[in-house]
């Protein structure tokens, strides 16, 4: 698993178990390989899920659209990440969107398949809850991060980060990632720039 700072999440061990899982054919009949557009719905919210995603390439984004319409990017996700594991555990509709940035290919678990995964392979559910764990501490700093320090404080980073990793993102998404208004980014654009 990726430790370096990213701008997107990845999972070595998810990738490689669900490579070797599926060149070995032995669950041919529940996972398969799907490709999404740049642009195209993985998950859409509050819909039920279909099946449980492993991104094998590609970058996602995963939104949660709020009640007043604006949308929050909670984060960006790559090579090896789940979709829909947690809808799987806590038997639910779909939590968030998930919309593919780049165009993509992931592998297709159907859900029967993957709850037997979750019953019976013990290094596979260990690997799940330590996923799930460092969402958590991702989530809570980025959390504490946005609420402690300013919007400009915020953009520098991110616009670091998007460097770092050779990645664009609209002004829509930026505002978005940090749970700010366009016109606010705006701001603090010319902010940044004046300094």
């Amino acid at each position: 698993m990726s430790q370096q700072p990213n701008m997107y999440r990845t999972n070595e061990y998810f990738y490689d178990f669900m490579e070797r899982l599926h060149s070995s054919g032995a669950a041919k009949d529940h996972v398969s390989l799907k490709a999404y557009r740049q642009g195209d719905y993985l998950l859409q919210q509050n819909s039920p899920l279909a099946r449980v995603l492993i991104i094998r390439e590609g970058i996602a984004k995963c939104i949660i659209n709020e009640e007043n319409g604006k949308d929050f990017i909670l984060a960006f996700l790559g090579t090896g990440q789940l979709l829909g594991e947690l809808e799987v555990l806590r038997n639910t509709r779909c939590l968030n969107n998930v919309q593919a940035l780049t165009s993509l290919v992931a592998y297709a678990v159907s859900v029967p398949y993957f709850r037997h995964i979750v019953e019976t392979d013990k290094a596979f559910n260990a690997m799940l809850l330590q996923e799930l764990a460092n969402r958590l501490a991702i989530t809570s700093t980025r959390a504490s991060l946005q609420q402690l320090y300013t919007v400009e404080h915020g953009l520098r980073n991110l616009l670091r980060l998007l460097q770092q990793q050779h990645m664009t993102l609209s002004k829509e998404d930026m505002a978005a990632y940090l749970g700010i208004t366009v016109r606010s980014l705006n701001r603090a654009l010319k902010t940044i720039g004046e300094e």
